[in-house]
This record gives C-alpha cells, structure tokens and sequence, in this order.
C-alpha cells in the first residue's frame, strides 16, 4: 500500500512539473511574440529611414549608368540590378529597365538575354494587374527554347501568374494551373537552390507532409542571413505551415520576423503585412490589425502591386470598421468613467469648483453641438443632391413618355395616311393597284424596322454599356458587334429583352417577329459562346448595369 502511494504522489508530482514547464515555455513564447511586435511597431515608425537606404543603392546605379562609353552588355547588367532594386519596391519604374534591356539583347542578337528579360517584363506585368499582356508574353515562348537556367523562372513566372490571376478575379480554379506550374518548376530547378526549396516546401504543405516541410524550412532558415528577402520569404512560409499545424503562438512570431525583414528590405511586394493583420484581426487586436493593414495598402499602392491592393482594399474596410467601433466603445467607456469621477468629485470639492467642471462640460457639448450642426448641415446637402438626382431622373421618364407618345401620334398618323390611299385607290376603282398594295409588306417592315430603332435608342439610353458588358460575357474571338449604323442585333435584342425582365420566350418571339424555335436557337448559341459557366450566363445578364465586387484573395 505504501509503495503504490509513494508512485502514485510521484505520477502527480511529474505532471505537476510537466504543466509547469509548458506553462513557462508558452508564456516565454509570449513574451519573444510581444517583444517581436513592439520591435516591428518601432520600426515602422522609422519605415522611411530603410526607404531611404533602398534610394541611395538605386542612385548609385543610376550614376554607373552616367558613365561614358558603357557597353551594350555593361548597360544590360546595371539595368538588370536595377530591375532587382525596384521589382518589389516600385514596379512601374522596373519595367522602364526591363524594356530597355530588351532593346539591348535586340542590338547584341542575344537571344539568352533577350529571353530573360521577357520573362522579367511578364512577372511585372502580373504584378501590376495587366494579366493580358503577361499571358501573351509567356504564351509566346516554349520551354523547349529556353536554356536549363531560364526554364525555373519560366515555369516560375507562369506559376506566379496564376496565382496572381486567380486572386485579381476570385476564381480558384486558376491556383491549380499555380501547382502544375509549380510541379514543373520543381523537376527542372537546382534541387539545392533557395527558389526550389521554398516551392518543394508550400508543395509539402498543401500534400500534408507538414513534418518534411517542418524539417527543410528549419534547414534552411539555419543557412539564410537574417532579414534577407530570402529570410523573409522563408519565415512566412515557415508561418504559413504552423497556421497548418494549429501552433498559433509560433504562427504569429513567423509573421512578425517575416514583416521585419520585408520592412528593413523596403520590401513593398509582400504578404507578411496583411498575413499579419488577419491573425492579429483573429486575435482580436484591432489596433495592430489596423496598423498593419495600412502598412499593406501603402505598400501595395507604392509598388502598384495590384492582386494585393484588390484584396487588402476589401478587408480594410473591415478592419476600419472593427478599429472604429471598438474606439467608440472605449470612448463610451473613458465617458462614462469620466462623468462617475465628476459626480463623486462633486460631493469632495467645493461649489466653485463644481461651477467650473459644469462650465467646462457645458463647453464640451456645445462643441458636440456644434459637430451635430455641421454633420446636420452634410447631410442636409447630400439630400439635396439626392432630391437633385430624383429631379434629373424624373426630367429622363418625361421625355421617355413624351417619345412614347410621339411615336404612337406618329404611328396614328401613318395609318390615317395609309387608310386614306387605300381609299383613294378604291374610289378610283384601281383595284389592282390596291391589292397590290394589300400584297405588299414593305410597310409592315419598314415600321417595324423603326420600332427596333426606337427600342434600340430607348434601351442603350437606359443601359449605355449594354453591348460591352454583354461582350465582356463572351469569349474574346466570339463577341458580337452589330452592323454599322444598327445600335443592336436580333441576338442582343432578344438578351435586351431578357435583361428588362420579360424571360417567356414567346413573348420574346412575338416582340421579334421570329418563330419560338429561333429564339431558344440565338439562346442556345449565345450561351455557347459564353466565357463563363452556361447557367450563371443568363444570371450575369440579368445583373448589367449593377454594381458588384469581387474579393481577391491574397498569397
């Protein structure tokens, strides 16, 4: 009985110093997390100084290029480490480079060069949102035409592309062609080079390999100089994989570290920021959710980096949101503490000082008055451009009805003239010319033909981007353009017709003059022409002329 006591008080006892030591361990990871946090807070503040390190390296380089006499393959390389200083700082100003290097690997008939540098120009146009052209240069080349060096950033800058692509326009079918890109760039790229490792290790992530992931980011971070950009890109990752592993405390510290050298580096490209600003969002602390936030857009702004501007400006709003009604709610507490403090102050001091406080509150809602008035004043003047607007828009459907009846009155009149010819043609017994006449559709035609015209103007007035709305729809080599001097076509007006609501295709038939059949074959066909998926086509249609958004997703 005693031994079995004296095991059970040492189980307890090594638990007992098991919890103790996790418990010590977390709140030192507490405390290098808190440090790593108030590190980077201070160094935002003194963002400018890293600024202007980055500045003075460009200006070097500009002044080697002052040089006289610099060789084409001497300008070629200046331009080049200037292509590196500005592609994550200022990415306007590295296409002017790139595009100057092409015209030189043009002049030396290099055919190396000239293609590394169509790779550089392409990685920059999908960082700046211009995925056209991105997609034309990449698809102008094979890599069969590559040498072995420029294969990995071939397959690189097509896995970059998608993954910008499918942030730009919220479709994650794109971030699979972003992993066959990325498979591909593994089985031709230098197993022990810094950009393969970091790819094989998102690799391992997304097959569930966390521990082989673990372990090679842990190697690597053992070699990488700190707060290098490699150390940046290294840290997120290794952040990224104990987001996967659930091992917050860690998570957040990777980001911080990862922020810290993307900040020291002038980094303006980066995913730590707004990575950031989530966790710290999840965490509940909105004050440094906010801050990074602004630090994200300012550094997507300034590098005009726009698959990151798109998602950061949505999730801003929701951080602004969150930080501003937690200000109000802590100013409403401040407030209430404030007039407890006054009352039972009231009762200690003495009468005068009782008047001044009132004085001094009195003054203070004068001011909030004062605030209310002008607020009042806004939002009087806002209405009365709302009322503005109503005036304008009652202006339009006035001259709407008075062209309906003008052309009704007109259409009276053509008849009253046709009836009267037809009159006059039988009192004058020319019964063949009138059964002719009777015969003849060109009438018939010729006001329909101005009831098209009249419903084409009427509905264009109303939805003037109908037809590049409509085509935007549609693949590109499949848009339909009317004829010249026709504002729409019988496939647009049967759409038209749709998008006013009417969706019985009889009555879409009746409008047309065409049989019912003809009509579901132009749906038919138009549907097949469509650059989305056939059965949201009809739905996007529908909302031509409204207001939507879409929310980008980030790195």
């Amino acid at each position: 009985m005693k031994t079995g006591a004296f095991r059970h008080a040492i189980s307890l006892l090594i638990l007992v110093i098991l919890a103790g030591a996790a418990l010590f361990l977390s709140a030192c990871r507490e405390d290098e997390t808190r440090s790593l946090a108030n590190e980077l807070d201070h160094m935002l503040e003194q963002k400018h100084r890293f600024e202007l390190k980055k500045e003075r390296r460009i200006a070097r380089l500009r002044e080697r290029l002052q040089v006289n006499d610099l060789s084409p393959e001497q300008e070629y390389e200046i331009n080049t480490e200037l292509y590196k200083e500005f592609r994550k700082y200022k990415s306007d100003s590295a296409i002017r480079y790139v595009e100057r290097n092409l015209e030189l690997a043009r002049q030396m008939n290099d055919r190396i060069r000239y293609y590394g540098s169509e790779l550089q120009l392409a990685q920059l146009c999908s960082f700046l949102g211009r995925s056209v052209e991105a997609n034309q240069i990449l698809s102008s080349m094979r890599a069969s035409d590559l040498t072995p060096e420029l294969r990995p950033v071939y397959y690189r800058t097509w896995s970059n592309y998608y993954q910008h692509y499918a942030s730009l326009s919220n479709q994650n079918k794109y971030l699979e062609l972003r992993e066959i890109y990325r498979d591909s760039l593994l089985q031709v790229a230098d197993p022990a080079s810094f950009r393969s490792q970091i790819n094989r290790s998102y690799v391992l992530m997304n097959d569930g390999r966390l521990d082989e992931a673990r372990t090679l980011l842990t190697g690597m971070l053992a070699r990488i100089e700190k707060d290098s950009p490699e150390y940046a890109e290294t840290t997120y990752a290794m952040g990224r994989l104990c987001k996967k592993c659930n091992d917050h405390g860690n998570e957040t510290k990777y980001y911080l570290l990862s922020a810290i050298a993307d900040l020291k580096n002038a980094t303006k490209e980066n995913a730590s920021f707004q990575t950031l600003a989530i966790t710290c969002y999840n965490d509940g602390e909105l004050n440094r959710a906010y801050r990074y936030t602004q630090a994200a857009i300012e550094d997507a702004l300034s590098s005009n980096i726009q698959f990151r501007t798109a998602w950061m400006s949505e999730f801003y709003s929701i951080i602004s949101a969150a930080h501003q009604a937690k200000e109000a709610k802590v100013k409403s507490r401040l407030q209430y503490y404030l007039v407890l403090i006054s009352v039972l102050s009231l009762v200690l001091i003495l009468l005068f000082v009782y008047a001044v406080r009132q004085m001094r509150r009195l003054y203070r809602v004068k001011e909030e008055l004062s605030q209310a008035n002008g607020l009042l004043r806004k939002l009087n003047d806002e209405l009365n451009g709302k009322n503005q607007q109503l005036l304008d828009s009652n202006d339009v459907k006035e001259q709407y009805i008075a062209r309906f009846f003008d052309f009704c009155s007109t259409y009276i009149d053509k008849l009253e003239d046709y009836r009267k010819s037809l009159k006059k043609l039988f009192q004058d017994r020319r019964f063949d010319d009138l059964g002719k006449r009777l015969k003849s559709t060109s009438m018939f035609e010729s006001e329909l033909d101005e009831l098209y015209r009249n419903f084409d103007a009427i509905f264009l007035s109303l939805y003037p981007s109908f037809v590049e709305d409509f085509n935007a729809l549609l693949v590109e080599e499949e848009r339909i353009v009317p004829k010249t001097g026709d504002l729409l076509n019988k496939e647009l007006r049967i759409y038209a017709l749709l998008r006013l609501g009417i969706t019985d295709s009889a009555k879409i038939a009746s409008f047309l003059r065409c049989s019912l059949s003809t009509v579901y074959n132009y749906r038919t066909k138009v549907r097949n022409k469509a650059a989305i998926s056939r059965e949201a086509f009809e739905k996007e249609v529908m909302e031509i002329g409204t207001s939507r958004q879409t929310d980008p997703d980030s790195f």
